[in-house]
This record gives structure tokens, sequence and C-alpha cells, in this order.
């Protein structure tokens, strides 16, 4: 069953000489429920573009995406939100974690818009979701007391705690040592397992995008699909993605 479908999708933007520079190109991909892809590429190949389009944050040029059989094109901007607030769950490389506020009150705050038992048990599912990613004992830390791989655990709690499902995760391993980024892939493979989720890696780590089921490239905004030996051995012959 499709989750998400990208058809033929592209993303331009008009330059201050009245050029058009073309970001994505043709963009086709279907994830269904309980997929897991992995998306690679180099800085400027529009990975970032691509992310904002599947998160629903952004909308094409041209092209149509169907969220849950639905066009978005013909949703509201309201309810846009809703499907992004309730059912996708965004893992950013910046973190973007709420200063002045504790690691469990960061986890917690997309709860804060819930309702019934998640509501009224944010709390304790936020404290949870911290055991899970081995922050238990850093409840309390403020986000400048935590390092960046803590930081990042927050991050991915937080995008978790409403167990959505789309998980998209931009470089989610980027400031976590080999071991702990290992751990939070499980995590991320358990969580969207067991939630019948489907996760996207965007990512820079080649062992990270080789977990994935299905494997692409994107290549000066063209993406294609691709076979995960082709991943290993650009990376052990020195090639880069």
């Amino acid at each position: 069953m499709s989750l998400l479908r990208l058809d033929e999708v592209t993303r331009s933007v008009q330059l201050p000489d009245d050029e058009t520079l073309e970001i994505l190109k043709g963009v086709t991909l279907d994830v269904e429920v309980g997929d897991h892809v992995s998306i690679v590429g180099r800085s400027g190949s529009g990975k970032s573009t691509l992310l904002n389009l599947l998160g629903l944050l952004d909308a094409p040029t041209s092209g149509s995406i169907w969220f849950d059989d639905r066009l978005t094109s013909t949703l509201s901007g309201n309810a846009r939100d809703r499907a992004r607030g309730a059912d996708i769950g965004f893992i950013f490389q910046q973190f973007n974690l709420l200063g002045g506020r504790t690691a469990l009150e960061n986890v917690m705050t997309p709860l804060l818009f819930a309702s019934g038992r998640q509501f009224w048990r944010r709390r304790q599912l936020a404290a949870e979701m911290l055991e899970k990613v081995g922050l238990g004992g850093r409840l309390g830390s403020m986000p400048e007391k935590l390092s960046g791989g803590e930081q990042q655990r927050v991050a991915i709690a937080r995008a978790l705690i409403r167990r959505p499902r789309l998980i998209l995760a931009d470089e989610p391993t980027g400031a976590l040592d080999i071991e702990t980024g290992a751990s939070i892939m499980a995590i991320l493979d358990e969580v969207a397992e067991v939630s019948g989720a489907a996760l996207i890696t965007i990512t820079h780590d080649v062992n990270v995008a080789a977990l994935a089921r299905r494997h692409y490239r994107l290549d000066r905004g063209v993406l294609a699909q691709i076979d995960v030996s082709q991943i290993l051995s650009s990376s052990t012959q020195g090639g880069g993605l």
C-alpha cells in the first residue's frame, strides 16, 4: 500500500537575472507503508529540497505528490499542517532543539498538540523515549549542556514520540560515533517496524544508506534507484557518492 508517491516532480526557482535554476528534475518515487528507503547524494544535489517536498513543507513546481492517497495540491494549508504534525516525524541535521527547555520538555513538545492518553501521558512517554535512545539520565539537561551526539538523540526521540507513519531522517547519525549511530539506526528500524511506519533516510554515510531495503542516488536533481553494492563499492574505491 502506497503511503507517499511522487510523480514526475520538479522544483525550480527564479534567479535575480531571470534565469531559472532547476533543482529537481522529474523525480518519481513510491514509498509503501513499512518501507525503508535511503537517498544518497553530494552537497548541492537537491537533497534538502527533496526533503522539504517529502515532508509537505514545500510544493513542487510541477508534477504530483500523493500522501495517504490524497493529492497534496488539493489540500488546504491547515490540512497539510495537520497531516505533517500527526503523520510525519522529522529528524533534522541541525537538531532544532528549543533553547531554555530541558531534554524532556523538548521531546514532550509534539504531544502538546495530541489528544487523549497521549496528551495526559506526555511526560511518561517522553521519558520512555529518551530512555530508549540512551538518555534516561539526562531528562533535566538543557540543550547547551548536551554534546552534539546527545542533542541528536534528543531530536530523534522528539521525532519518534508520536509514532509517525513517515519518518524523514536527514543525516540521523551525523554527530554520533559508529557504535551509537548503529544503535540509533536499530531504534529507527524498530520503531518503524512496530508502528508500520515508512522510513526515508537521507545521508552521506554509505553504511547507513546500505541498511535500507531500497537505495537511491540523487545527482544534479535526478533521482535514480541503485543497487546497494554500488553504494558500498563507491565507498571502498574512494569514489564518493
